[in-house]
């Protein structure tokens, strides 16, 4: 196996592995061995085992004496890993898990909303609002290439959530854009772009205006008209 250029042949047989487990290939079939993957891929056995090693340590695998190693259910992978969540994007997850991960949307971006006003209020940060307010404009200026549309929208959550000033909240950017990625693809048909461009619109305005009070519940109510859609569309 020859990795990608950057990556080592541990990580290349990391990624390898871990897409083909996210993705289900594994779903209906036995996990293969060490001596299989091997073969396969053209690995020694300690690149092997140090991969095998990463993937549980993500609580994608489980290895148990004389049972082998199996892939466990979602519900114990570690869904804050940055290389899971980059994998999950790519597998067809069922509404419920969407659901799931928009929850944890509204269990910190109103906060995040909230803690971005009192920021640039009481900082007077005009970059973190510019940031916000570039990928509002992009997002609205693209909003007949749907991709382009998407991609900036979820920068704009993100540029929030940096603008929080907390050191928690920037490193759940991964889950949120994860979980934006994931929604959008379910929620972006159901809605005038019009009305989604003016929510998010109210969202800066606030945020802007250093209303913190306001950011947090426009925030929420932007979330919550997500949720109602993804619960319908189930």
């Amino acid at each position: 196996m020859i990795p990608p250029h950057g990556l080592s042949l541990t990580q290349s047989l990391l990624e390898r592995l871990g897409q083909s487990i996210v993705m289900g290939d594994y779903d209906r079939a036995p996990f293969p061995t060490e001596a299989e993957i091997g073969e396969v891929n053209g690995t020694s056995r300690t690149v092997t085992r140090e991969a095998i090693k990463m993937l549980t340590a993500k609580g994608l695998l489980s290895a148990r004496p004389r049972l082998g190693t199996k892939v466990e259910p979602v519900g114990h992978w570690n869904l804050l890993d940055p290389q899971v969540l980059r994998w999950l994007i790519k597998r067809p997850l069922t509404p419920t898990i969407i659901l799931e991960f928009n929850y944890v949307r509204l269990a910190f971006e109103p906060v995040a909303a909230r803690l971005a006003a009192r920021q640039i209020g009481e900082a007077g940060d005009r970059t973190a609002l510019l940031k916000i307010r570039q990928s509002l404009d992009m997002m609205i200026l693209n909003h007949a290439d749907r991709a382009l549309s998407i991609r900036h929208d979820i920068e704009f959550h993100g540029n929030i959530l940096e603008a929080s000033g907390n050191p928690f909240y920037r490193q759940l950017r991964p889950l949120i854009d994860t979980a934006l990625t994931l929604a959008i693809g379910m929620t972006s048909h159901a809605r005038e772009p019009s009305e989604s461009h003016n929510d998010h619109l109210n969202v800066f305005r606030a945020i802007e205006a250093g209303d913190g009070a306001g950011a947090e519940i426009l925030m929420r109510s932007l979330i919550t008209k997500a949720i109602a859609v993804i619960i319908e569309e189930s």
